[in-house]
Parts: C-alpha cells; structure tokens; sequence
C-alpha cells in the first residue's frame, strides 16, 4: 500500500483519510495523460459527484466522455456549465462545436465555433476553432450558406417530442420521431424513443421492429435492450424476459445515465435486487436523482427486506411528485386484488351486479381461491347467472346451459393477458366488462368474439379516462380490423346506456 493512503500518529494509529474531489480529479489527469480513458473517466465522474459545482472537473469530463465517442453525454455536460456553473468559460463554445460536428450538427458546430472566436479570438484553442471551422463548412457544404446562420431544429423537435410522448399524445409524438430520424439516422436517442411511443400506441411490432433497427446499426445500445427487456415483459414473453434480463446483469455502465436506465428496468420487471445494486450505487456516489430514481429506488428497496430504507426515500419521492402518495409500494393499491381475501370477500357483498361477477373473476385465477370459497358470505346476494358462475369457478366445468358464463369468464381472460396483475386503476376495465355482459345478455348477445368484447371494453373504458388511444392502435392490440371494434364499440356503448 502506497505512503499516501495511510497517515499514522507517532503512537501508530491509523487516521482516516477521505478523498476530495480534487483527489480523484487529479487521478483522472493522470489516467489522461496514459491514454487509460475509461479510468479517466470514472474519476472525473467521481470527483464531479463530491464537488458537482466545479465546472473545470465537469469540463474534463466532458472532454474524456467526447475521447470515448459519448458525444450527446459530452454536450449535456458542456451545456451544464455554461447553463448552471460558469458561462464566462467559453473555451465550452468550443468543445461544444466539436461534439456537434461529430454527431452532423453542423449549424449548431457551425453557431457554436462562431462564438468561441467572437469572444476570444487570441484564445488558446483559436488556430484549431479557425480549422474546426473550415472543416464544419467542407462538411455542410450540400446546405445553402444562409441555412448556417439558422438555429438547429433538432434539440427543439426532440423536446417538443418528448413532452408529446409524456403527455400521452402519442400518435403526435411519432410523427416527430420519425421526422427526426429520417433527418438523423444515427441519431439512436429518437429511434429508443420512437419505440416507446410506437408500443404505448398499441403497436408492439412496429416498435420492436424499431428497436431490432437500433441494435442491427448500433449493437449493445443499452437503452434498446432495456426497452426491449420492458416490451417482452408486457407481452409476457418469459423465455425472452429471462434470455434480456442474462444479458443485461452483465453489463457494466460507466455513465450514471446508463445505471440510472438499467436500475429502473430490473425494477420495473421485477428484478429488484438486480435494480436496486444500480441505483443503490448511484445513491451512494452521491447522485442528485429525481422523482423517478427515488420511485425506483423505494420499490426495489422495498421488494428486497429493506423496508426502513423504502419509506426514507419515498418522502424524496413525495417531495418531487406529492401527487404519488398513496402509491407507495406498501400500500394497498400496489398489491393485487386477486391475492386480497378480505377485498374480494368485500366485493360478494356489493349491492352492483359487476362487482360481485368480478369478485368472482378474481376467485378464479386467486392462488388464495379455496379460502375464499370457504367463506360462507359470498353466496348471500347472488343472482342466478351469478350461481352459475360460482359453479364454473369451484368445477372448472361449464354445461351447455352455462356457455354465456364462460363467454364472460373468457372475455376477461383476454382483458387479463393485457391487464395484469390487477390493481385498483387496472380494475376498471373489468367491472365495465361485467357492467356490460349483465346488460348484453338480457339483450341476447352472443359472446364468441371475446377478442372484439375485450378490444372494445378497453378502448371505451380508456376514453372514459380521457387516455390517448386509438381504434387503430387497439384493433392492432387484439389482432382485429377496425371495422369489427367500431362494431363492437357501439355495442359496448349501448349496453352502458
């Protein structure tokens, strides 16, 4: 062990020593300078997490992040310093215009080279900003000179698309990924992001194609498999939930980005112990997260024993989105309704028809289900379709006499393959489904097409909460035209009536 990294007393004990951030910041100019840069590069990073307000570290990271091809990380880095740290240091101007031209941004490269030499013409990077410059007009010289002068759309069309896609318009969203795309078709970001809206419009295969794109131009891009990993889990497709979540525990991101994605991913899926060793180490290195990290971070707290921890970081949560209490993930919401005895039992007593069929759905496919036929209250308020349906549940077998039953015991089959497990906002779109086959069976409707019931139930029941979905992206969905949904939508809607 190095004489530097222990400092004793004359009596011979050991102090503690704590590395600054100019410690690490020194070590990364040393890894520089030997051309180790991913070594550089955890440094850097170390050194700006105990001192996030020094802009020279930022600064250096950045310029390692650009050595190792991490261009957009780079620009985020430099636009942080000019934004929220020191915006007299316009050797940045400089550094930024090299990390456009490497991604084709050439007006940005183009404004960005312009201003470095306005302010400091004598500067110490001038003789390169004046070659950089000539390259930048080589580069760009298929555009119409003035076309240089314009601000770049890119950044505003990306923004403009993301706040499409969290606000839920995602027909519109898509629309301008794919502008962006078309335009910059390196530009891996968009395409990760036009994957997401494709699959929240209920177009899987459209999105997977998308994604399969990313990774046949850009293998190993960890945001595709991560969203891929996501896809194959709401499709429930194990065999490559399992082969994804291989792949993805053996990767190793360097970029608190990177570890931020692969944390939030094992917890979405479940995985928590493998989300919570990312995000614990981002927590733990000192990470500023948001909302979203300290979501991530309480449930695969939570989910692995660490329960003291889960509620400590669910007040961060609180204090950035006051909106999630209630959805802690100890609380009520968050646990299935097929594995709540006391909630279903509560739904046999209802005075509402549907409740007490859905109580009766949630008993069949319960691993609780023998101790809630145990109970004697559930049968007091029973109708006679409903006796029948109790009788499907506890035999398994469905006479002639019992086909509409089963026509609705498997309608909401389909409605569960894509709404599970089911929580108290995925509740809903059943007990419209049981409000209406109460209804359509006094009408004589036959129930065969349980797809078509399903499809339509779930895009009545997702307009009714104001969602964003279309008849195309749900016929999709389900396998159907839209010819036959809109059929069976005003089906749907008479029977609500």
């Amino acid at each position: 062990m190095g004489e530097d990294s222990k400092i004793r007393k004359e009596t011979g004990q050991l102090l503690s020593f704590v590395p600054t951030g100019e410690y690490y910041f020194t070590k990364g100019i040393k890894a520089y300078h030997r051309r180790d840069l991913h070594r550089a590069y955890k440094y850097f990073s170390r050194a700006m997490q105990l001192e996030p307000g020094e802009p020279m570290i930022v600064c250096q990271l950045a310029i390692v992040a650009t050595e190792l091809g991490e261009y957009q990380q780079a620009v985020r880095l430099l636009q942080m310093i000019l934004e929220e740290m020191d915006d007299q240091m316009v050797e940045c101007h400089y550094f930024l215009a090299n990390n456009y031209a490497h991604l084709g941004f050439f007006k940005d490269a183009y404004h960005h080279i312009n201003l470095y030499l306005e302010l400091n013409r004598d500067g110490e990077f001038a003789d390169d900003a004046e070659e950089l410059l000539d390259i930048i007009m080589l580069e760009a010289d298929e555009l119409d000179e003035g076309e240089l002068y314009e601000e770049d759309e890119l950044i505003l069309k990306q923004e403009e698309a993301r706040n499409q896609l969290e606000s839920g318009n995602f027909p519109e969203a898509i629309a301008i990924f794919e502008e962006i795309v078309e335009e910059y078709p390196e530009y891996w970001s968009a395409y990760n992001n036009l994957a997401l809206a494709y699959f929240y419009l209920g177009q899987p295969v459209k999105a997977n194609k998308t994604l399969d794109q990313v990774l046949e131009q850009n293998p190993g891009n960890l945001h595709a498999l991560c969203n891929q990993l996501v896809f194959a889990f709401y499709q429930n497709k194990q065999e490559e939930v399992e082969h994804l979540t291989t792949v993805l525990a053996k990767i190793q991101p360097m970029l608190m980005e990177q570890q931020f994605k692969l944390g939030a991913t094992f917890s979405l899926v479940g995985e928590y112990e493998l989300g919570y060793k990312w995000l614990k180490r981002l927590y733990k290195s000192g990470h500023d997260g948001d909302g979203g990290f300290y979501y991530w971070l309480a449930y695969s707290s939570y989910y692995t024993g660490r329960e003291q921890a889960a509620k400590s970081y669910w007040k961060k949560v609180l204090e950035f989105n006051p909106e999630k209490d209630g959805l802690e993930p100890w609380g009520e919401k968050n646990v299935p309704l097929e594995t709540q005895i006391s909630s279903i039992v509560q739904k046999f007593q209802s005075e509402y028809a549907e409740e007490r069929l859905f109580a009766l759905f949630l008993t069949s496919i319960s691993d609780k289900k023998e101790e809630i036929l145990a109970t004697n209250e559930i049968t007091n308020k029973m109708t006679a379709i409903e006796k029948k349906y109790l009788t499907y549940v506890k035999s398994g077998k469905c006479p002639q006499e019992m086909e509409a039953v089963l026509g609705a015991h498997e309608t909401a089959l389909v409605l569960y393959d894509k709404h599970q497990p089911i929580n108290q906002d995925e509740a809903g779109v059943y007990l419209i489904w049981f409000a209406v086959f109460e209804s359509a069976l006094k009408e004589g409707l036959n129930f065969k097409n349980k797809k078509a019931w399903a499809a339509a139930v779930e895009f009545v029941w997702e307009q009714l909460r104001e969602g964003k979905n279309t008849k195309t992206s749900v016929a999709e969905k389900y396998g159907l035209s839209v010819s036959t949904l809109s059929k069976y939508v005003k089906m749907v809607n008479n029977c609500l009536d």
